[in-house]
């Protein structure tokens, strides 16, 4: 069996498809995307492909070494986003080649299930409010919301004492048992960080997110002496990206998204290293069904996945925790 074609499709809202084709007729779909740089890693997968043409698919490992050592720059959002993609499709022509689960391919099954959580927006309490009780209603126990807009760094009080009013107005209409994350996104400058983290301390957060951004992660140090888990990882893209934070003791949850880590060999070996480092792994999954699928396929057969992002075409029991099928 050898690659034969390669196909790619811009999908609204912000998808990127790629069907790689078979001369056995057997197709593999993967989902390489940088948000907002689509035409850019698109042309970056068309010249990947030029190194798998005719090439047989099921040797995942050395396509993904030849494709990521072959050049002299490595890494980036870019060219790991293009990897991923076409990482995925390989992954997905190899499972239907052998009838089975990727996940099985990669040590059988840790769980039959994971929960899931949803994002809030709404920039006032109220909104907020009302957004948290609709996904409870919904059946979720947990949820993700931002925290806030850019800050300067050194800004006024004003500007998190609304972030603090809109996590209360949270916590009062679901209650303590509810998960509550609080995303960052990396606006903050250290001295704000810690500002906010000692203010949202109190409210016992499954996590902030991103609290400064990956290149300023020495940061994180000082934000260590709070209680509130921390975690980081979207826009970290390979292993070597990871080894720092790790080593360091940095971060409690790592959210590499398998549409830009490197897909799901370099995801699944960034899950094996924060095993090893005793840190939860918690995908990043905000884009399309087959970044979806792929994180799935982690989340089945990594034991130190807790928690799955909510993304689209998911099935769900009563009480919002993802079947793994």
């Amino acid at each position: 069996m050898k690659i034969k074609n390669f196909e790619l499709f811009k999908v609204p809202p912000r998808w990127l498809f790629l069907k790689i084709t078979t001369d056995a007729g057997i197709t593999g779909w993967g989902e390489p995307i940088v948000e907002g740089r689509a035409n850019t890693v698109k042309e970056a997968v068309k010249e990947l492909s030029e190194y798998l043409i005719g090439e047989n698919p099921l040797n995942i490992e050395d396509h993904w070494q030849k494709l990521y050592r072959g050049g002299f720059y490595r890494g980036g959002p870019i060219l790991m986003s293009a990897i991923a993609g076409i990482d995925q499709a390989l992954w997905d022509i190899k499972g239907k080649f052998y009838n089975t689960p990727i996940y099985e391919l990669l040590g059988g099954k840790t769980r039959n299930k994971i929960e899931v959580y949803s994002w809030i927006g709404g920039d006032r309490p109220d909104d907020v409010a009302k957004d948290v009780i609709k996904r409870k209603e919904k059946g979720f126990k947990a949820v993700k919301m931002n925290a806030t807009a850019e800050i300067h760094y050194i800004d006024n009080h004003a500007k998190i004492d609304s972030v603090i009013k809109r996590v209360a107005a949270v916590k009062e209409a679901v209650g303590d048992k509810f998960k509550i994350a609080v995303d960052f996104h990396g606006r903050l400058h250290k001295g704000m960080a810690c500002v906010l983290a000692r203010e949202l301390e109190s409210f016992n957060l499954m996590f902030i997110e991103e609290p400064v951004l990956s290149e300023n992660y020495e940061a994180l140090k000082d934000l260590r002496k709070y209680s509130i888990p921390i975690a980081l990882g979207e826009r970290l893209f390979s292993r070597w990206d990871y080894k720092h934070i790790f080593s360091e003791g940095l971060v409690d949850i790592v959210q590499p998204d398998l549409s830009h880590a490197g897909g799901i060999s370099e995801t699944k070996k960034i899950a094996v290293m924060a095993e090893a480092y005793n840190i939860a792994v918690a995908p990043h999954a905000p884009l399309g069904p087959i970044n979806l699928a792929a994180a799935i396929q982690l989340d089945a057969c990594t034991p130190n996945a807790f928690i799955q992002e909510q993304s689209v075409s998911m099935h769900y029991n009563k009480k919002m925790t993802l079947l793994i099928i």
